[in-house]
């Protein structure tokens, strides 16, 4: 019984700490593609913090060269949208890419950023992501399905190299390489 008792006590422990993620990862496919449905990425800003958070974006292609990076704000309790096509004129993840190149499937990583830099970011926890994933399933049809962005173990030379190259794209980069945040959500 004591035994129990002990394993309650410390499981109750375990699930009060909360999950202090500030890292997350997801793939796209079939982006830009006729005929498949566009897939989003939403975060939300649980609102622990009480203050705004950026979700930093940071898209790379299947040859892993980062395409697009920016930041975009979540305000407590709030949500950010963002698309990998561009569809009804909103914002798009894939639309400016640094090099030109049309996307139709990548990798993209999100730190939860305090400052709103991606460029120089400064990761604190309280976002949390979901991203709609576009799977071919025959010759013209696809599934969609909406999975939780993985946390992840954020070095600090993955910081050090995102940020890096978000700065490059964004320095170099004369305009391309950096995707624009929604300003509305198109998908409700």
């Amino acid at each position: 019984m004591l035994m129990l008792a002990l394993a309650l006590m410390l499981g109750g422990n375990a699930l009060a700490q909360g999950d202090n993620s500030d890292y997350f990862v997801s793939y796209f496919s079939n982006a830009n593609t006729a005929g498949a449905p566009d897939a989003v990425d939403r975060f939300i800003n649980d609102g622990d913090t009480e203050g705004n958070l950026w979700a930093d974006y940071y898209v790379f292609d299947d040859s892993q060269e980062l395409q697009e990076c920016c930041s975009c704000i979540i305000t407590p309790d709030g949500l950010n949208s963002e698309y990998v096509n561009n569809v009804k004129g909103a914002a798009s993840l894939t639309g400016n890419t640094l090099t030109g190149k049309v996307l139709t499937r990548g990798v993209i990583k999100v730190i939860s950023d305090a400052a709103g830099n991606a460029g120089a970011p400064v990761p604190t926890p309280g976002l949390r992501g979901w991203g709609v994933h576009v799977q071919k399933t025959g010759t013209s049809t696809y599934a969609v399905t909406e999975t939780r962005f993985a946390d992840s173990n954020l070095s600090a030379s993955e910081q050090s190299l995102l940020g890096a190259l978000c700065s490059f794209a964004q320095v170099l980069g004369s305009g391309q390489g950096t995707c624009s945040c929604s300003v509305e959500d198109y998908d409700f």
